[in-house]
């Protein structure tokens, strides 16, 4: 099993970097059969198979096709199978339908993996500058992927009727509820947010760039679950005057009375998780909520969510290698807070910001230009990172987004007011 025994950073290595990523994802989908690894749950989801070859054919076609002399591809077939999105590199298989590749089989796309990495590791010592900055970028590309897999499993796992577990743990000891919500306030003022240049970072956490906050407070941990079930037993999902008319229609079209995953047995709320299903734990993060959800509990709860720029410049002042972030392959999931207030790891957190470019954004040239900056349209920002990002992945600047709508990710919510 691939794990982690200290805090990945930037500084290591890029050669020890990249097979502790590649083998990350190798460990996260060992306990899946070739059909587990095969089967597609949804549209917004894909299968593990299909993940562990895309990340793969990343690597392939911006870095051995493009910069390794006489490269030839391991399958011509793969660029059409396993591209995502990118409109430069051609036509590619289509989303919705990923599910239907049941060949080439695990064991083959596995070997695909091991023949990228046996070349790009040998290619490595001779590649100019540009390439060594795309690997890098392969790594973190293939860290949101890991995060991705994880979810995507979760998902699928919860349409089999007999609730497979796929990495069984004991169970869960009790803890105390946490203290009622504390607040950190912060005057009105100019604050500087997006990333400052120091270390990695994707396109749309840029340019750095200064905002006007007004005087707000901002809470000192997330929502939780037993806090949500107290939303749920005043009418939360009933009510329509805490609900965006889109979001009260997405409730009453698809019938949503609780988070995702969520089921009440015998009079309690139960969770669906990787660990098969359990009794919620109340003092853990609330998950599985969209942006509609996150917004009506807040104005439930006579608060608001942050808006991005007030969330980064609370964070700031936070370790984003802290919290419970993915270390290794297993059950992950939010745990109740142990300590202070902390910004990163157990669940993404909706903001009241929309996914749009900060002023100056340029997009780089070429199909990698084409990785943030086309989805800037009907999506809402989340901050912080959750316990399926691997550790090292987020920083307070790293802006992840998702449509209103979309909960299949471990999203949570965290409240501001206005003062």
């Amino acid at each position: 099993m691939a794990t982690r025994t200290a805090p990945r950073t930037d500084a290591a290595p890029l050669g020890e970097r990249f097979r502790e990523v590649r083998n990350l994802t190798v460990a996260l989908v060992a306990p899946l059969s070739d059909a587990d690894a095969t089967a597609q749950s949804m549209d917004d989801a894909s299968p593990a198979k299909w993940h562990l070859a895309h990340t793969s054919w990343f690597l392939e076609t911006f870095i051995l096709r493009d910069f390794v002399s006489g490269y030839k591809l391991y399958d011509e077939r793969f660029p059409f199978l396993f591209n995502s999105y990118y409109e430069a590199e051609g036509q590619r298989h289509a989303r919705n339908r990923r599910g239907m590749i049941t060949r080439p089989a695990l064991d083959e796309i596995l070997a695909y993996r091991a023949h990228v990495d046996a070349q790009v590791l040998a290619a490595m010592p001779d590649l100019p500058e540009a390439a060594q900055a795309l690997i890098a970028l392969g790594c973190h590309h293939e860290e949101q992927h890991q995060e991705l897999l994880v979810t995507d499993i979760l998902h699928l796992m919860a349409q089999n009727p007999v609730e497979p577990a796929i990495w069984p743990a004991a169970r869960k000891v009790p803890v105390e509820m946490p203290p009622p919500v504390g607040w950190i306030e912060h005057a009105a003022g100019i604050v500087e947010i997006g990333h400052d240049g120091d270390g990695f970072s994707f396109d749309c956490e840029g340019p750095r760039h200064q905002t006007l906050l007004s005087p707000h407070a901002i809470a000192d941990r997330t929502v939780t679950n037993g806090e949500w079930a107290a939303f749920i037993a005043d009418g939360g999902y009933a009510e329509p005057r805490h609900w965006l008319s889109d979001g009260w229609a997405w409730v009453k079209r698809e019938a949503v009375v609780a988070p995702l995953y969520w089921e009440q047995r015998d009079g309690a709320w139960t969770r669906f998780g990787l660990d098969g299903r359990r009794a919620i734990d109340p003092a853990a993060p609330v998950t599985h909520v969209s942006f509609f959800e996150a917004d009506a509990y807040a104005s439930w709860a006579g608060a608001r969510l942050p808006t991005e720029a007030e969330w980064e410049a609370a964070a700031a002042r936070h370790d984003p290698l802290g919290g419970n972030q993915l270390d290794t392959a297993g059950p992950v999931e939010p745990r109740p807070s142990t300590g202070g207030p902390a910004f990163f790891g157990d669940v993404w957190e909706w903001t009241g910001s929309a996914y749009r470019p900060y002023p100056g954004f340029r997009a780089v040239e070429g199909a990698v230009g084409e990785y943030n900056g086309k989805f800037m349209s009907g999506q809402c920002v989340l901050r912080g990172g959750s316990c399926a990002t691997p550790r090292g992945h987020a920083r307070a600047s790293y802006r992840n987004f998702f449509y209103p709508h979309q909960r299949w990710q471990f999203t949570g919510v965290r409240l501001a007011k206005d003062l």
